[in-house]
């Protein structure tokens, strides 16, 4: 990818200490929030001007949500504070004897650096899965998801093979978590309110949708209860469930699986799994399953001014050995105690070690549907927790027009049975997609 070499990143020079934090996910926006009163210059970097909430990215690509509904633009963040500045920029990597983060278009030199990059897809090594796979892990993924979901039914009405017209209605979701979970729930609700409706000339009652998950059972991170009624919710929704299987290879349009079956299908949806997104410049000592090793106050190891937060940190400890879940609880209670260790540090006090709170976990298999495991052993599900689902969700959302917005929209659609976001906007190319995920592999 080449720029204009007149292009900078134009941060003005300061006698402050210079605080760079990459990512305005969910760990570097709750940071950056929280350095208002810092005695610091706060300057964000991120490929994209906006936050999105990834919880949600399952409905735009269902077409529940339009993509504004869950995105909020990150300058609003810094307005009227002094000292923030924000860069949309491509960061590559990291000089950690120069003290400076390397972008596309020029250097940034750093007094504090924190990692709040997140993760990305984990492939697990398989070259053709990842290029021939719909991931979702950020809007554009979700957009391109509806679009080839939508593409697939238009093909289908046209389309006189009975072969190709079932390999066009037949979606795998792979991956049991709640995002795996969550699309299927999704995509069997517009099977049964929404697309007999839309496509009257079409046999609907032929679309399968297979998840297949690699462990033992579905919401492994949740109860046994909850994984249980997790799938009974997913079964009586016509889902095919597969546990114990994974997808070794996706040929010629077809999904090969571990227990012999080969599912003839257009659409692979992959939610298996995130691994760390670390860029150029860490140590090997620094990263561990790919991740950022971090002590206790978030520091990466090996560094006295590097911190890292949310997905991209692995704080191995007694409870959680592998490092906490990368789930947005963790990255937001990191974001918000890393700003108050970074202040008490300019201020020339000490530290507080980062404690993890566990709220709970939850997921929706869709309309009164849902699943909820609570600390102490608590657990509910049903009506109540599909309506305690939605208010997590909304309260979490960025800014009251996209709360409202949402809300209206899930109001709407509760009582109407419909989505009304069925458009294809731009058709989705899986080569031009590629290409774009290709560049992705070599910069934040």
């Amino acid at each position: 990818m080449s720029l204009p070499s007149h292009l900078s990143l134009r941060i003005p020079e300061t006698d402050l200490p210079r605080i760079v934090i990459i990512g305005g996910g969910f760990a570097g926006l709750n940071l950056a929030k929280r350095l208002y009163k810092a005695d610091a210059q706060i300057v964000m970097l991120d490929r994209n001007n906006f936050h999105t909430f990834q919880p949600l990215l399952y409905q735009v690509a269902t077409a529940g949500l339009e993509p504004d509904s869950i995105a909020g633009p990150l300058r609003k963040t810094f307005e009227g504070h002094d000292n923030y500045f924000f860069r949309m920029v491509r960061v590559t990597g990291v000089d950690q004897d120069r003290k400076v983060v390397k972008t596309l278009i020029g250097d940034l030199p750093y007094d504090y650096l924190v990692m709040a990059n997140g993760s990305k897809t984990n492939f697990f090594n398989n070259e053709t899965v990842r290029k021939n796979s719909l991931p979702l892990k950020r809007v554009v993924h979700a957009l391109n998801m509806r679009s080839h979901i939508l593409q697939m039914f238009e093909q289908a009405v046209l389309t006189e093979d009975p072969d190709e017209s079932q390999a066009l209605l037949n979606i795998v979701v792979v991956g049991g978590g709640p995002t795996g979970v969550e699309v299927c729930g999704a995509l069997a609700e517009l099977k049964k309110h929404v697309l007999p409706k839309d496509y009257p000339d079409l046999d609907i009652s032929r679309m399968n949708i297979h998840l297949i998950e690699g462990t033992d059972k579905l919401l492994s991170s949740m109860s046994e209860k909850s994984s249980l009624e997790a799938r009974k919710y997913i079964e009586s929704l016509g889902i095919k469930v597969s546990t114990g299987v994974i997808v070794e290879d996706y040929i010629e349009e077809h999904a090969v699986l571990s227990n012999g079956e080969i599912i003839p299908t257009k659409s692979l949806i992959w939610a298996a799994g995130v691994m760390g997104n670390v860029p150029e410049g860490f140590t090997r000592d620094q990263v561990l399953r790919s991740r950022l090793v971090v002590d206790k106050y978030n520091r990466v190891i090996e560094s006295d001014n590097i911190y890292a937060i949310g997905d991209i940190a692995q704080m191995p400890n007694k409870k959680y050995p592998n490092g906490f879940p990368m789930v947005a609880p963790v990255a937001i209670q990191q974001g918000k105690h890393l700003a108050k260790n970074l202040k008490r540090w300019l201020t020339g006090k000490d530290m507080i070690p980062f404690k993890y709170f566990d709220k709970g976990t939850m997921a929706t298999i869709g309309r009164n549907k849902a699943v909820v495991d609570l600390p102490g052993g608590l657990h509910f599900r049903g009506f109540l927790a599909w309506l305690v689902w939605m208010f997590v969700h909304i309260m979490y959302l960025i800014g009251f027009r996209n709360k409202l917005i949402t809300l209206n929209n899930w109001i709407w659609s509760y009582f109407t049975y419909d989505k009304g976001a069925r458009l294809i906007i731009r058709v989705f190319d899986r080569k031009k997609n590629l290409e774009d995920e290709e560049k992705d592999l070599v910069a934040y």
